[in-house]
C-alpha cells in the first residue's frame, strides 16, 4: 500500500516542503504535527464563506491582551487542515467559546489540562461530512479533525498557549490536540442536545465546553435503565471526579444504551432526575479521601483539618452525612453519538466552577 501510495504522489520539491514546514515549526506555529502552509490567496476562500469583517474582534482573553479575529480564526483553521465550508463552523465555535466564561479568565492555562471541546448539530454535519456515528473520538475524519485543530491552534497561536509556557497542564489530555464531535440525531429516541436551548431542529448550532476527561463506560449487562444510570452515576460521583464544589457531566450515550432509557420510557429529564438524585458520596467517604471541605479561597475541595478549610454547602442541608455530587439538575446534559454496534457510552467531564443556572450556556448558531 505505501508503495502505492507515493507511485500515485505527483513530482514535487519535497525538500521545499520540508524546508516551509521546519520554518512553521521553528516559528512555533503548530501543535507538534505539520500543519498546512498559508498564503493570502489560499486565505481568500475561508474569509469569503462568511460575511463578517475580517478584524472584526470574536474572543478576547484580556489578561494576556490578545485578541481573536476573524481573519485569525481564518489563518488557524487553514493550518488546521480545514475546507473553506467548515469555516462557518470554526467560527460559530469561537463565538460559543467567547460566552464560557472560563476560557477569558486562563482555565485553558490551568495545571488542570482543560480542553476546548466542541458538539455540532444540524444539518451542517451532513453538508460538510462530520462524524457523528462511530470512532467519535477517534481519527479518521477530516471535518471533526480540522476544526477541533482549528481551536486549538488558535489557542497556540494567537493567545500563547504553548505547553511549557503559557499552557501549564500538569498532564493536560489528548483533547488538547482536537475535539470535536457530531451528535447522531438519526439514531437518538430523543429531541438533540440544541432543542434544549431553544433552537429548532433544523438550525445548525455549537456548543462548546471546557473539559478534563473523557471516561468509556462499556455496559453491555443489562436492559434495566435504573441499572445502568447507576452505573453512570458511579463514574461521576467518584472521589477523584470530586475536585471541586460543583461537578457537571455531559454524557455521551451511544444509540443502543439510549433506547435503554427510551424503552422503558425514560425521557432526558427522566435520566437527568435519577443521576442527580443519585450522585453523592457520604461524608465518611469523603474524609477517607481529604475531601470533607473546601477552600476558602478557591472553593475546591481539601480535608476539614486544613488551615484554609471550610465546610461545604452539605453541611446545613437535612442530610448533613450526604455530600450531593452535582449542584444542579441542568450539571447534567445529555447527548447521543457514536455507533449503534454496543453499549459503550462515555461521560464527558465539564470543568465548572460556578452552579449552574442553565448550563451549558455557551453555545451559538452556524451562520449568524
Amino acid at each position: 500500500m505505501t508503495a502505492q501510495i507515493i507511485g500515485n504522489v505527483p513530482d514535487v520539491d519535497i525538500d521545499r516542503i520540508h524546508e516551509i514546514l521546519d520554518y512553521y515549526w521553528d516559528q512555533e506555529w503548530t501543535d507538534g504535527l505539520p500543519v498546512v502552509p498559508v498564503t493570502e490567496s489560499s486565505l481568500a476562500p475561508f474569509l469569503a464563506s462568511v460575511d463578517r469583517d475580517p478584524a472584526e474582534v470574536i474572543f478576547t482573553i484580556t489578561h494576556l491582551n490578545r485578541h481573536l479575529t476573524i481573519k485569525l480564526a481564518a489563518i488557524n483553521a487553514a493550518l488546521a487542515g480545514c475546507k473553506p465550508e467548515y469555516f462557518p463552523v470554526v467560527v460559530a465555535a469561537w463565538e460559543a467559546i467567547a460566552k464560557e466564561p472560563h476560557p477569558a479568565r486562563g482555565i485553558w492555562q490551568s495545571t488542570t489540562g482543560t480542553a476546548p471541546f466542541l458538539v455540532v448539530n444540524g444539518p451542517i454535519r451532513h453538508e460538510i461530512g462530520l462524524n457523528s456515528e462511530g470512532n467519535i473520538f477517534g481519527s479518521g475524519t477530516r471535518s471533526n479533525a480540522t476544526i477541533g485543530r482549528a481551536i486549538r491552534l488558535g489557542c497556540i497561536n494567537v493567545f500563547g498557549l504553548h505547553p511549557h509556557k503559557l499552557d501549564q497542564a500538569t498532564q493536560g489530555n489528548p483533547s488538547k490536540y482536537s475535539s470535536c464531535i457530531g451528535e447522531n440525531e438519526e439514531q437518538s429516541p430523543w429531541p438533540p442536545l440544541h432543542t434544549e436551548y431553544g433552537f429548532d431542529a433544523s438550525d445548525s448550532v455549537v456548543t462548546a465546553y471546557v473539559i478534563r476527561s473523557v471516561v468509556h463506560i462499556e455496559a453491555r449487562h443489562t436492559m434495566v435503565p435504573e441499572q445502568l444510570a447507576l452505573d453512570y452515576v458511579d463514574t461521576i460521583r467518584r472521589t477523584g471526579a470530586l475536585i471541586h464544589e460543583y461537578t457537571s457531566a455531559l454524557l455521551v450515550l451511544t444509540p443502543e444504551h439510549a433506547e435503554v432509557f427510551a424503552s422503558a420510557g425514560w425521557s432526558k429529564d427522566d435520566l437527568r432526575d435519577f443521576i442527580f438524585d443519585n450522585a453523592h458520596r457520604t461524608r465518611e467517604e469523603l474524609v477517607a479521601v481529604g475531601k470533607d471541605a473546601l477552600s476558602h479561597k478557591t472553593r475546591w475541595r481539601l480535608a476539614s483539618d486544613h488551615p484554609d478549610s471550610m465546610p461545604d454547602s452539605a453541611s446545613s442541608t437535612e442530610e448533613p452525612d450526604v455530600v450531593p455530587s452535582l449542584s444542579h439538575r441542568t450539571s447534567v446534559q445529555i447527548m447521543v453519538a457514536g455507533a449503534n454496534n454496543a453499549g459503550v457510552s462515555a461521560i464527558v467531564e465539564v470543568f465548572t466552577l460556578n452552579p449552574p443556572r442553565e448550563f451549558p450556556y455557551s453555545y451559538s448558531k452556524i451562520g449568524e
